[in-house]
């Protein structure tokens, strides 16, 4: 078990290393702005007054980057107005400047960030065309010894790579986005699909066991409350079981439907697999069989082991062999599936997008549990799923 909290923990290792990425980037895109800010204060105590103005933009598009997930729009609304306000002011007094870099590389910096998190799109795509007009007539309103062709000419490349940047990545958010959303809706819809199942199988013993009491009731009234017992039971386990599931649903699907699974149906399952593919050693550890678990921990085992043979023979056709044991321990059941003979493959990998493992952690969630797929100390990959027992 311990083991087992090792693996899991490694999901959080992962988001850990990702956080550490990003803070890092930061810190480089900071010390970035920072020697651009000195650039332009050496500017302003050589150039003239009118340069401090600019010095002033620049330390403004500093404090809108540092606040920019508090006040997005906002800073960049500020910052735009600003800058379009000096290149105004200059332009009429008609100073010959330098160009404000912190300013600018501010202004495409914040331009990424409201191009991919600004909604609606049509709210980003205006503030990215003001951006434009700001940049264009910061490149015309300040006279840089005559060379404002040139400089509009490379304000235009920058602001076109920022918008490039930040259309990108929010077309990629958008499509991941869906994806997620279309894979975790399939999935409660076979929740859906199984509860049905589920209710069925605990109110036909409800019934069942309510009219054998009638039966018996005048022959051998003392056998009543044992029968009695036995429905409470029986309603306490249906209601748990739809309780752990009803919040994940939703309505309306025509796929076929699948019975109540049992450990057959998960050697039957291997079994299948090793005939057109990698041999599976499926091992069923002390303690569990089919009144062992509940319905929906069995129905969601069924799918995680076939989500994880599945990504073996798309991801890892090469594979040796394959492991599989479920596992009883304490206060929960494991299911841990291994394939051996090649290195794990990336794509399959659930910080990487692998949206048939996004289903299975929304199912086993769903429950409780946790899911963990990646690499482990012995060069195999692994899926493992933990679910709770009551």
């Amino acid at each position: 078990m311990s083991d087992l909290r090792l693996r899991l923990g490694a999901v959080g290792d992962s988001k850990r290393l990702v956080y550490w990425i990003r803070r890092l980037s930061e810190i480089a895109m900071y010390g970035w702005l920072g020697l651009l800010l000195l650039f332009d204060l050496a500017l302003g105590l050589s150039v003239g007054p009118l340069q401090w103005l600019v010095f002033a933009c620049g330390v403004a598009g500093v404090v809108a980057v540092a606040l920019r997930r508090r006040f997005r729009v906002q800073g960049f609304a500020v910052l735009l107005a600003l800058s379009f306000g000096t290149s105004v002011l200059i332009g009429a007094v008609g100073f010959n400047g330098v160009p404000g870099m912190t300013e600018t590389g501010s202004l495409l910096i914040l331009l990424i960030g409201v191009l991919r998190h600004v909604e609606p799109v049509r709210r980003a795509a205006a503030l990215a065309c003001v951006a434009l007009i700001v940049l264009m007539w910061e490149a015309h309103g300040r006279d840089y010894q005559s060379s404002s062709l040139v400089f509009a000419f490379l304000l235009f490349a920058g602001w076109s790579t920022a918008a490039g940047v930040g259309g990108y990545l929010r077309f990629q958010q958008e499509r991941r986005k869906e994806a997620v959303h279309s894979v975790r809706r399939a999935e409660r819809l076979e929740l859906a699909r199984e509860l049905h199942d589920l209710v069925a199988h605990h109110i036909t013993g409800i019934v069942v066991q309510a009219q054998a009491a009638r039966t018996v009731a005048e022959a051998k009234p003392e056998a009543v409350l044992p029968a009695l017992d036995a429905i409470a039971t029986a309603g306490t386990d249906a209601l748990t079981s739809m309780r752990r599931m009803v919040a994940v649903l939703r309505t309306e699907d025509d796929a076929d439907r699948r019975p109540g699974v049992t450990l057959a149906d998960l050697r039957m399952l291997t079994d299948r697999f090793s005939a057109d593919g990698p041999k599976v050693a499926f091992e069923i550890g002390q303690g569990i069989d089919d009144r062992t678990l509940p319905p929906e921990v069995m129905t969601t085992l069924h799918r995680v082991l076939q989500e994880a043979l599945t990504n073996i023979r798309k991801h890892a056709s090469r594979t040796a062999w394959v492991e599989a044991d479920l596992r009883r321990y304490e206060r929960a059941v494991v299911l841990r599936v291994r394939n051996y003979g090649t290195g794990p493959d990336p794509r399959v990998s659930r910080l990487g997008g692998g949206f048939g493992l996004v289903g299975m952690a929304e199912r086993v969630e769903a429950l409780g549990g946790r899911l963990y797929a990646g690499p482990s100390p012995e060069g195999a990959w692994e899926v493992i799923a933990e679910f709770p027992l009551t």
